[in-house]
């Protein structure tokens, strides 16, 4: 398993998405959405190059994704799953970690959002 390091930017999406959800859907819906970004970031942490991840080669070198739905049903808890998830994970591996550079949503055009010093 690779050691894993989330840049700011990475940290203040995921507070940012988990607020919103708080906000938007309750206490719950936020639990499950922290519960599938935790397993998420664990699950490119033991696999980086994992099947269903992308290379992203207009982001960066070396650059990857991975979208939350692959680690959905992983995520599933007691009090159900995130139904849809619409997140992905954008990062690298270099020196032996994992760099997570942004949690974003799909439907955002990605290059606008990635740090300059990535690509």
């Amino acid at each position: 398993m690779a050691g894993l390091r989330l840049s700011q930017a990475a940290q203040d999406d995921i507070i940012d998405i988990l607020a919103w959800s708080q906000t938007q859907f309750g206490e719950a819906a936020r639990r499950r959405y922290q519960r599938l970004i935790a397993i998420a970031l664990g699950d490119i942490a033991s696999d980086p190059l994992r099947p269903g991840s992308l290379e992203r080669p207009e982001l960066g070198r070396g650059v990857r994704s991975w979208h939350l739905r692959g680690s959905r049903e992983a995520a599933r808890g007691a009090d159900g799953a995130v139904t849809r998830p619409r997140l992905f994970v954008i990062y690298r591996q270099m020196a032996g970690q994992v760099i997570v550079g942004r949690v974003l949503h799909d439907s955002m055009e990605l290059t606008r959002h990635m740090p300059t010093a990535w690509r």
